[in-house]
């Protein structure tokens, strides 16, 4: 079993920054990659950034040269950077784990661009 804890979202204007943090706690060993989703009201959820063990990383491309993803040494915390803020990042944001077959989610944490 892995639990995800999220913090650092909050309300920021637009053209901001922010920093996301996600750790996992439990089996951490299963765990193969990490990355953040995000739910925008009405909306599906979709994938921010993912980040492998070897420290591969993917992007959406709505994201892509703004946010930056990355993990510690001990591979039990995942971060998102995110740079110039806009109203359509607006959206509770999940942090998300898999390995071994399983995927894990966080309970979310809200970020609000205000323009």
């Amino acid at each position: 079993q892995v639990q995800l804890v999220e913090s650092g979202g909050g309300l920021v204007q637009a053209g901001g920054s922010l920093r996301l943090s996600c750790t996992a706690s439990g089996s951490i060993f299963s765990i193969n990659r990490m990355g953040w989703y995000r739910q925008a009201p009405g909306k599906q959820r979709d994938m921010v950034a993912t980040i492998t063990s070897s420290g591969s990383t993917n992007y959406a491309e709505s994201v892509k040269g703004r946010f930056t993803i990355s993990r510690t040494n001990a591979k039990n915390t995942v971060y998102l950077q995110m740079n110039s803020l806009n109203s359509e990042d607006t959206a509770v944001y999940y942090c998300w784990a898999w390995g071994n077959r399983y995927e894990h989610w966080g309970q979310g944490t809200q970020v609000t661009v205000s323009s």
